[in-house]
């Protein structure tokens, strides 16, 4: 197995989050931070490192504890009464009781950091939010461990295509080659495999769709079939970085379109996959409807999909598809990092021209296409000009793709490679 400890060359107990700086600033603000994210991606030990760290006597409550789920479920004030502000409560939206007093608390008191909390069930978990602590919270995301916290490249800024700020990076950052590459997307980002405290792969991910995937779409929806589930999710994960096919995905699996469209829906809510929504505006009204699916872990996508290696991954049919799966979830973890919501589009029309990325800021579109070429051809930026047409100013375009350094097809489109 490929092992990115032999690669940093260092010992790696714990992995330093590029978000922990972020909610350091936010716990001086708020009185509530949530942090929301799948299971087994470090919300809990990060904030259990910032809590050592911060030498706050701070309590600290896991609701996985079914006797204190139990308490908190049935009797919200003893359960304070208990554990009194300063507290950090672990998988909170099994209790969502407890949000009215947190409101109440909140109310009499303003003080700054009083309640950490962390959530596995994103989707389920807002509602409750909304309805309590709607002004009161300050909400982060995290997400399995980007390239730029497994390399500690130190940088926190989301991605832009700007070519002085991508020229300083590229002094920072040591290259990686083609090989490399597959191997860090086989690989993928959960911690306990980044780390290496878990060697074999194959167990950890068979181990962590059994125990808490299964468990929590269970919780969610209500008796399945875990062997029907397996197979949904594995449909689903090959296609990964395509537009959605519930009809597909439901033929491979043997379930029908409303379930198939269901359960996407809570492996949304339980933060494993993410949808890039087709651009569109007034001015652009021949754009398709339908999402594209991404998974926040391309290891789980290469595992679900049962690729033996990265080498067998590099040369193999879904070799450019999970690249695609790769690059954008990167894209989306440097905003999610830095406190920021992505707004991160992608755009097809009904004449078949397509863009793989759009990223909008400061009123600006700018375009990304990704390729596993090594020398991206200028026929590639052509279907940028289709932005042309719409209402927001089309910004400097960019090729993402296995380059080896920043270059640029012109004045107005740079070469980006996927390791920067």
């Amino acid at each position: 197995m490929y092992n990115i400890l032999a690669e940093r060359n260092i010992d790696m107990d714990y992995i330093n989050r590029s978000m922990e700086a972020i909610f350091l600033n936010l716990n001086r603000e708020y009185p509530a931070i949530l942090v929301t994210g799948p299971r087994q991606v470090g919300k809990t030990t990060m904030l259990q490192k910032l809590m050592d760290e911060g030498g706050k006597n701070r309590d600290y409550i896991s609701l996985d504890d079914l006797n204190e789920r139990s308490l908190a479920k049935t009797d919200p004030s003893m359960f304070f009464q208990l554990h009194k502000p300063p507290v950090f409560i672990d998988e909170v939206q099994y209790a969502p009781e407890l949000f009215p007093y947190i409101k109440l608390h909140i109310d009499r008191s303003h003080n700054p950091g009083d309640f950490w909390l962390t959530g596995s069930q994103l989707f389920k978990l807002m509602a409750g939010v909304q309805e309590s602590l709607a002004g009161r919270v300050a909400l982060l995301h995290l997400s399995p461990l980007s390239q730029q916290e497994i390399h500690q490249e130190g940088q926190t800024a989301p991605f832009r295509i700007d070519l002085e700020a991508l020229s300083e990076k590229q002094r920072a950052v040591k290259p990686a080659t083609v090989s490399e590459m597959y191997e860090r997307i086989f690989t993928g980002g959960m911690p306990a495999l980044v780390s290496g405290r878990y060697s074999n792969r194959e167990t950890f991910y068979q181990s962590y769709i059994s125990t808490y995937l299964d468990r929590d779409v269970k919780e969610l929806s209500g008796t399945i079939n875990s062997l029907k589930f397996l197979n949904f999710i594995t449909a689903a994960a090959a296609l990964a970085g395509q537009i959605v096919n519930y009809k597909a995905i439901a033929d491979d699996c043997d379930i029908n379109q409303t379930t198939a469209k269901a359960w996407l829906r809570i492996l949304e809510m339980l933060g494993i996959v993410f949808y890039l929504h087709p651009y569109s505006n007034n001015t652009l009204k021949r754009t398709i409807k339908t999402p594209k699916l991404y998974f926040y872990d391309s290891g789980l996508v290469a595992y679900l999909t049962k690729w033996s290696s990265a080498e067998t991954l590099q040369s193999g049919a879904m070799s450019g598809a999970i690249l695609e799966n790769f690059v954008v979830s990167e894209l989306v973890k440097s905003y999610q990092n830095a406190g920021l919501e992505p707004f991160i589009y992608y755009y097809r029309d009904k004449d078949s021209k397509e863009i793989d990325v759009l990223l909008e800021n400061d009123g600006k579109l700018f375009p990304l296409e990704i390729k596993k070429t090594a020398m991206p051809g200028s026929q590639l930026t052509r279907v940028f000009k289709v932005l042309d047409k719409s209402s927001l100013q089309r910004g400097a375009g960019a090729i993402l793709c296995m380059a080896d350094k920043l270059g640029a097809l012109d004045r107005d489109n740079l070469i980006i490679p996927v390791w920067l």
